[in-house]
Parts: C-alpha cells; sequence; structure tokens
C-alpha cells in the first residue's frame, strides 16, 4: 500500500501545478482569452496508483481503509476538489467491486479549492485584470512570471503608474527624484528597479531605450534619466595651485575635466588618509582614485600633458587598476608597486580574498611579472601589501624621488 495514491499525493500533484504557475495561467486565460495557451485542461485528470486484482482478497481491509479515505476526501463528500473515477473488478473470492482508478478535478475553482488558493488566485486575477486593461502588452510578461503580481501585490498599481510615466516621458533626461507618478517617491523606484527594468524591456519601444547601456546595470542611462554625477576628489599639493585659496575639493567628473589648474604632475592613490597625508609637491595634485573609479578621468584630458603616477596596493586588483590606468594615459608610472617593496615589507602582508587573474596587457615586464607571481601565488596564497601598511617614512622617500 506504500505506493497507492492517497488524498495527500493528490493535494501534492496540485500543489506542483500552482507552483509551476499552470492554475494561474488558466486564471489569466480567462482574463485574456487567446494570449495565453494554458498547458493544462480541465477537467484535470490523473491515474491513481492502487491495489491489483489479487490483492483484494489477501489485503481487503487495507483496500477498504484506502478506498474510504479517497471518498473522504474527495468532491462527494467536501463538496469540492476531486472527484473519483471507478471501475469494477471481479474476482472469484469476492465477486465484483468498484474500484478507484483515476482521479479528477473537474474545474479550476476545484483545483484552487483542492489546494487553499482560490484567494490567491483571485487577488491574480484583479491585478491581471487591472494590467490588461492600462497595459496590453505586459500581458504576455505575467503569463511568464505571474507570481510576480502576487510578490509585488501591494505595490504593482504603482508600479503600473511607474511605467506610464515612461512611456509619456521616454528619454526625459530628469533625475528619477523628478518622476511625478502618484504614490511613487524615489526609494519606491529605487528598491524595485530590476523589476521596473524587466517591465521596460518588455513594453517600451526601442527608440526609448539607450542600447548603449546595458539593461539591470545603468537603470538611468538605459531610459534616459540623468543619473547622479560621478565625482572626483583631488587635493592641490601645491599651494600656488590653489583654487579661490582651496586645496581640497570635490567636484564632477566634467567640470574636473574643464579645469585649468597647470599642474605637470598628478598622483593617484587609493587609501584616504594616504591621500589626506600626502606631502606637499611642487607644481602637483593628488587624486583619490577609489579603485576601478579611475576610469572617471578618462574625459580629462589635459592629464596627456602630465606626468600621472599611480599608487595602489600590491595585489592583484591594485595592478589591474594600473593597467586599466595606463590605457587611459599611457605615460603613468606605479609608485611603490614593485618587488622590493613588497618583499621589504613581507611582516605587513595581507591575505587577498578575491583575487583577480586576467591578462592585463598595460604593464610593464617587471610589474606583469610581480602581477603573475601574485595571481599565481608563488609567493604565498593571497599576497596583498596594502599601501597604508607601507611606513610613511619610506612613502616620503619614494615621493621625493619623484620630484
Amino acid at each position: 500500500m506504500s505506493n497507492w495514491t492517497t488524498p495527500e499525493d493528490i493535494r501534492a500533484e496540485t500543489e506542483r501545478l500552482w507552483s509551476r504557475g499552470h492554475l494561474l495561467a488558466c486564471v489569466l486565460d480567462k482574463i485574456a482569452d487567446g494570449i495565453v495557451e494554458p498547458s493544462i485542461q480541465f477537467p484535470y485528470r490523473r491515474r491513481l496508483r492502487g491495489p491489483r486484482a489479487d490483492e483484494l482478497g489477501s489485503a481487503f481491509e487495507t483496500v477498504r481503509n484506502w478506498v474510504q479515505s479517497l471518498n473522504a476526501a474527495s468532491r462527494t463528500q467536501m463538496g469540492i476538489g476531486f472527484e473519483i473515477e471507478w471501475r469494477d473488478v471481479n474476482t472469484r473470492q469476492l465477486g465484483r467491486n468498484p474500484l478507484p482508478t483515476a482521479w479528477i478535478l473537474p474545474s479550476l475553482d476545484d483545483a484552487l479549492a483542492q489546494i487553499g488558493r482560490s484567494a490567491e488566485a483571485e487577488q491574480f486575477a484583479e491585478l491581471a485584470a487591472v494590467t490588461s486593461a492600462r497595459l496590453p502588452g505586459l500581458v504576455a510578461w505575467i503569463a511568464k512570471k505571474p507570481f510576480a503580481l502576487l510578490d509585488h501585490s501591494d505595490d504593482w498599481e504603482r508600479i503600473l503608474d511607474v511605467i506610464d510615466w515612461f512611456l509619456a516621458h521616454p528619454k526625459s533626461g530628469v533625475y528619477v527624484r523628478q518622476i511625478d507618478a502618484p504614490g511613487v517617491d524615489t526609494k519606491f523606484i529605487e528598491a524595485r528597479k530590476v523589476l521596473i527594468s524587466e517591465l521596460m524591456e518588455f513594453l517600451l519601444p526601442a527608440n526609448a531605450i539607450e542600447n548603449g547601456h546595458v539593461a539591470g546595470q545603468s537603470f538611468e542611462a538605459r531610459y534616459g534619466l540623468k543619473s547622479k554625477p560621478a565625482l572626483i576628489r583631488f587635493r592641490l599639493l601645491d599651494s600656488c595651485l590653489a583654487i579661490a585659496s582651496l586645496t581640497d575639493l570635490t567636484v564632477p567628473a566634467s567640470e574636473f575635466a574643464r579645469l585649468e589648474i597647470g599642474a605637470k604632475r598628478i598622483f593617484i592613490v587609493e587609501n584616504e588618509v594616504t591621500f589626506l597625508a600626502f606631502p606637499d609637491v611642487p607644481d602637483s595634485l593628488i587624486i583619490f582614485g577609489a579603485g576601478y573609479g579611475v576610469e572617471r578621468l578618462a574625459a580629462t584630458r589635459w592629464l596627456a600633458c602630465c606626468a600621472v603616477i599611480y599608487w595602489g596596493d600590491i595585489d592583484t586588483h591594485g595592478f589591474a587598476i594600473l593597467d586599466r590606468l595606463r590605457a587611459m594615459f599611457p605615460q603613468t608610472k606605479s609608485l611603490l608597486m614593485d618587488r622590493a617593496t613588497l618583499l621589504t615589507h613581507r611582516f605587513h602582508w595581507g591575505f587577498e580574498a578575491a583575487p583577480q587573474s586576467a591578462e592585463l596587457s598595460h604593464l610593464d615586464s617587471e610589474e606583469h611579472a610581480l602581477y603573475d607571481d601574485l595571481r599565481y601565488n608563488r609567493l604565498g596564497s593571497g599576497v596583498r601589501l596594502e599601501q597604508e601598511r607601507v611606513p610613511f617614512g619610506f612613502v616620503r622617500s619614494a615621493i621625493l624621488a619623484c620630484r
């Protein structure tokens, strides 16, 4: 009897129809007939696993209990749910006896009631009907991801308001903060960018999307919104270069690209305290690089006329950043990113938990040799030397040598 179909098995099978979206597809088909093709039809019939004819005599009591348990959970007794299909079985001992041969869900309502999902299906139907009326183009998307409506049921109509706004204001050139949709604020959109992006990719016309930006990675740029400007923080290491007596400034990258400072030497570092403690150097300024953010400097063409000196951590990512910077400004030199500095400060070595191993094509031979030693763990596992662990007297001597 262990493999005979039980009421619990029937419920589990019906629950699988729900979890795979088959039942919600049937709900959606009632709302948008012809757009969705449900993968199941009602009545929904499945064969029962039950006793063989030769088991009726030897396990009559067990068979009777099995039949009673099915019948008690069926539509006949419960008023809704599955029905039982019977067949007559003849045996010498017992004669003709009816046995269950299949279970049937007569309707979608029976299936939903069987697993207690009627209220959720009703809520889904209401949201799908609203969507179909307002943005019929999204019905096909709902068919692919029906549970998204239930997952976002409290917010769904406001999400539609956002999509409506983008349809009415393609490539608006405004900040997210300026989107004027009912009940929608910046935090609402920020928290739902992934879902909103998916819906807009499905619905917006091609001329409302900037294809040069990847979906899911650059929300503002892809949908024609204004992004927060990339900022560059820099210090003027020569008081003669001060701007209105200011030497520590943060400006948009576009404004930095237009500055006429007169600096001849540009230092770039990754550690903020190092940036703040950097000593005065004639005709020089220092930029707080913030890792791979060095790419914000790409439009600063006047850097091509300066000596550019990069000091990052001695680890695989430090060399990757140096490689990117040198791709933009080939004259870039590295500072304190050599084998001698690494070996001299062995006591201060740390561990690089997530090293990278990409091929880098803009390192010189010595830098590349050290990079290879690091990425292949030739000096130890995950060896790194963070710039803030190098004694400042050592740093000052290296800076003086750059003058």
